[in-house]
């Protein structure tokens, strides 16, 4: 059994992470408005604090990012920004913090999306965010001491989220949270590292 981190386990794609890995370990919840413990992503101190407070882990995963969707001409930088701060930095953040508390050979699974792969209009900021966050984990793939492993997974849209992101995919096939969490345990419990594990395309 390995004592996981998941951050964003209130959101509906950390909760089906968070269910799945709970049939083998234990898995810490960490929410960012919610649950009963919370970190703010995007506050380097802030996962410094968390991460003191709960010790030694084998592994964390971020299922967590939030980006701007708008057209690229009647976008303003703080928009763009949103991406780079929030889902990239967010869980790079989360990476540079927590490094010094992974045991030897745990793992780090961080969260793309399918527009790194098929851009669409007014997604460019998921785009840009998306690979530069596959950037990072293929670089630090090769760097990472002690046998520590990073992936990440790049789901399509969810069908859980149709709802609000429906305009934005016509002709994309969904898939559910669930289904996404597969791609999680793959990294959580294989051996691999500086993957893409790509979900419904």
């Amino acid at each position: 059994m390995k004592k996981i981190v998941v951050i964003g386990a209130t959101g509906t794609l950390g909760q089906a992470v968070a269910h799945e890995l709970k049939a083998r370990h234990e898995v810490i919840e960490i929410g960012a408005t919610r649950g009963a413990l919370r970190v703010d992503s995007n506050d380097a101190a802030d996962v410094e604090r968390l991460f003191k407070q709960i010790g030694k882990v084998d592994g964390v995963v971020t299922a967590t990012g939030k980006v701007f969707f708008g057209p690229l001409s009647q976008m303003s930088v703080a928009q763009f920004r949103k991406g780079l701060d929030d889902k990239l930095m967010g869980q790079v953040n989360v990476v540079l913090a927590a490094l010094p508390h992974v045991n030897d050979g745990g793992s780090f699974t961080l969260t793309s999306g399918i527009l790194a792969d098929e851009p669409i209009r007014e997604g460019v900021s998921a785009t840009t965010v998306n690979l530069a966050l596959e950037g990072f984990v293929r670089g630090a793939a090769l760097e990472l001491p002690r046998g520590i492993r990073i992936n990440i997974v790049s789901p399509t849209v969810l069908t859980e989220a149709m709802d609000s992101y429906a305009p934005y995919f016509r002709g994309f096939e969904p898939v559910s949270a669930q289904r996404a969490a597969y791609a999680y345990l793959r990294s959580v419990e294989g051996a691999q590292t500086g993957r893409v594990y790509r979900v419904g395309y």
